[in-house]
């Protein structure tokens, strides 16, 4: 294909996408000008067969075009295989979820990590990545935490050999340890004393006379976060393509980003208003287009992606993700008649009433409720027979 071809391609009145995966399927053929033009010919049809016509009521379309597929759709939690302690809420209860943008899903929010080049095909390392991520509490660096009683004290030995695999210093143990343990304000004193293997941290609690306070102290010496990200539970390293991703039980968009060696344009999480606190409203409504369409997939239900965009259009135009439901879209229409048909609907009339609040019927539900024809399609066009010397 010449460069002529191209900018003809470029002039016709087709999307973006269109336009270049046209160019894309045409680079590497050998196309005579007459069936360059049957192409462009048949192209530009499909185009305009694909087009909505005016006056269609696309909220109607699009609704039942989710919601019956939907009716289908199996309840079920997937969980990676090998690994139960990872799961994922498919189906319809996570369809629902993406609708009501709830700011937390059912089971645990989940990221796929992606990694630089250099980290991406060298396990070593996309381990490395994942220890500086998954959150490794004190007891897992060879930590035998003990109980001193007589001493009223709480004992741990680490091992520096656990340390050194992990990557992690005794130094960042020790700065970080006692700062998180001091938030909780458990511990009044901090002691430390090491030999070549290993180093014990003696930490006393602050009422000396309770044993309440000696216990709950070492509680929280045991579990206290010393490497990686509080909110990411656990990691699991998977191969896939030939590339290594990590796969996390929990979600932090803004802490991994800082994580060296993570690939921040691919990495995703399946946190919707997090996607959107984050990186802003337009990657929240992406986030809801992919979620949906890879929910209906997994069930091998086919959905056109326009309808999903608009869905997703509606819950971001006003720069929050608002959910589909009473306490959204649905609750803050203009129709009075409208939001009374969703839910609560004497409230709805009652507070209209008192505001003197006048419904247009402009909507489709309104007008259905009056029983007079929609304001779409032939509903939308008016006729109007003006008589010329008529002689009766």
């Amino acid at each position: 294909m010449n460069s002529d071809m191209e900018q003809r391609i470029d002039a016709l009145d087709l999307p973006y996408r269109t336009q270049e995966d046209l160019k894309a399927s045409l680079a590497d053929r050998d196309v005579t000008e007459e069936q360059f033009e049957q192409i462009l010919a048949m192209v530009f049809s499909e185009y305009q067969k694909s087009r909505i016509e005016p006056c269609e009521a696309v909220g109607v379309v699009a609704a039942q075009s989710i919601g019956e597929p939907g009716t289908q759709m199996t309840m079920r939690t997937f969980h990676y295989a090998g690994v139960a302690e990872i799961n994922v809420t498919l189906g319809l209860p996570r369809l629902i979820e993406i609708m009501d943008a709830r700011r937390e899903p059912s089971t645990p929010p989940t990221m796929a990590v992606y990694l630089l080049d250099d980290w991406a095909f060298n396990r070593d390392r996309a381990r490395e990545v994942s220890w500086q991520i998954e959150a490794a509490p004190l007891h897992e660096f060879g930590g035998d935490i003990t109980i001193d009683m007589e001493n009223m004290q709480v004992l741990v030995l680490l091992n520096k050999a656990v340390c050194d695999r992990r990557k992690i210093s005794i130094d960042e143990i020790l700065e970080a340890a006692p700062r998180k343990i001091r938030e909780k304000r458990h511990f009044r004193d901090f002691d430390v004393e090491g030999d070549p293997k290993s180093v014990s941290l003696t930490f006393t609690p602050k009422n000396q006379e309770s044993y309440q306070n000696l216990f709950q102290l070492a509680e929280h010496v045991r579990h206290v976060i010393v490497q990686g990200i509080d909110d990411i539970e656990r990691v699991v390293v998977r191969k896939e393509g030939g590339e290594y991703i990590l796969y996390t039980e929990g979600s932090n968009l803004k802490d991994v980003f800082e994580v060296e060696g993570v690939d921040t344009s691919r990495t995703r999480s399946n946190n919707i208003s997090e996607i959107a606190d984050v990186l802003g409203i337009e990657a929240g409504r992406n986030a809801i287009i992919q979620e949906a369409l890879s929910t209906l997939n997994e069930q091998g239900i086919s959905v056109d992606v326009r309808h999903i965009m608009l869905v997703a259009d509606m819950m971001c135009m006003d720069g929050e993700v608002k959910q589909i439901g009473r306490h959204g879209i649905a609750g803050e229409k203009e129709s009075v008649l409208s939001r009374a048909a969703f839910e609560v609907t004497v409230n709805h009339l009652l507070d209209a009433a008192i505001a003197n609040e006048v419904d247009e019927l402009n909507g489709v539900t309104e007008n259905v409720i009056v029983g007079q024809p929609i304001q779409l399609g032939t509903g939308d066009v008016k006729l109007i027979a003006k008589p010329i010397n008529l002689k009766i």
